[in-house]
């Protein structure tokens, strides 16, 4: 199978690009959440369930981060008790195609039975 570079084709448009989207996304915890997110908004709450054993104040530093970033928004709804939504902008639904492929890897080369 060819490989879908050529040897004279760079990897990156200009040095630092990778670099730079690994500010983002190369948080431990930040690729799980931003996988939740692709399935719709969610609450604190549920993403502390899905994403896993994830202490809550690291997910706090995460969620900053990330609307921070412009990845995600923050909602708040004036309910009692109040309710607060976490929804992927524009900028982290163009994530969605870098997390599948991150899948399509780890379906082939990680041999997990849930994988």
């Amino acid at each position: 199978m060819k490989s879908p570079l050529t040897s004279t084709q760079p990897l990156e448009p200009k040095t630092g690009c990778i670099a730079g989207a690994m500010e983002i996304i190369g948080n431990k915890w930040t690729a799980l959440i931003l996988r939740d997110l692709c399935q719709g908004s969610k609450r604190f709450s549920e993403l502390e369930k899905s994403v896993g054993s994830i202490n809550p104040r690291t997910l706090s530093q995460r969620l900053d981060d990330l609307e921070d970033h412009g990845i995600i928004t923050k909602k708040s709804f004036a309910e009692v008790p109040p309710r607060i939504e976490y929804t992927l902008t524009q900028k982290g639904r163009d994530l969605q195609p870098v997390l599948q492929q991150m899948a399509a890897w780890g379906n082939k080369y990680y041999h997990l039975k849930d994988c």
